[in-house]
């Protein structure tokens, strides 16, 4: 019975850390796009990251990997880290940054903004069995008090889990258009690096589901 027990307790372990997995991630929570728009794989586009400096090396990871995966469908994309460094149009206005744009033929810019993100604290119970009903749980004083003496001296513990909530949209600089806009929610990342990877991913995913984009 206590084998049966230790069985039943890692499948409920076993479960959580399923559970847990398939609800990382980034998911897009809506998506739009200009109706009979499609981009043409002759036409330039530069990616470019809004993102907070606090956040490492997440503004190159998230170029670089949306530049990756435009590039993988055949269309010229490329990175304005890359192009023009961290703070190329800083202090610059409208006129003098779409000049130094339309110098490097760029056609449409794509910008990843971080819009916000949030912390949450969830609680993780103890290791202790769940209640059973009254036979034989009670019936033997050792099990019984083994049991709840996890349960008193070996208390839960908390968790800190963080949500990004990410947007991009797809400009046309020669009529300034918004061609393409998509909200994306991610949940607890292993890193800058592989939330960046998944972002690309589900967004060049959305992208084709509209049609902004064909398969390759």
């Amino acid at each position: 019975m206590k084998n049966k027990m230790r069985y039943l307790t890692a499948g409920v372990l076993t479960g959580l850390v399923l559970f847990l997995a398939a609800c990382s991630g980034t998911k897009v929570t809506s998506s739009w796009k200009e109706p009979e728009v499609s981009l043409h794989p002759d036409q330039k586009v530069m990616v470019m990251a809004l993102v907070s400096d606090k956040e490492g090396g997440l503004r190159a990871n998230m170029e670089k990997e949306m530049v990756s995966a435009l590039r993988q469908r055949g269309y010229n994309a490329v990175s304005a880290y890359q192009e023009y460094g961290p703070a190329a149009f800083k202090g610059l206005n409208e006129q003098k940054a779409m000049n130094k744009i339309r110098q490097r033929d760029i056609d449409q810019v794509m910008t990843i903004v971080m819009l916000d993100k949030s912390k949450e604290k969830n609680y993780v119970p103890d290791r202790s069995p769940f209640y059973r009903p009254f036979p034989p749980y009670y019936g033997r004083f050792w099990w019984y008090y083994n049991s709840m003496y996890d349960r008193v001296y070996q208390p839960g513990y908390y968790t800190t889990n963080t949500r990004y909530f990410l947007e991009s949209n797809l400009y046309n600089l020669k009529d300034k258009q918004l061609l393409y806009s998509v909200q994306t929610e991610t949940f607890d990342p292993s890193s800058a690096a592989r939330m960046a990877v998944v972002y690309s991913q589900q967004v060049v995913k959305d992208m084709t589901k509209q049609q902004l984009i064909s398969k390759r």
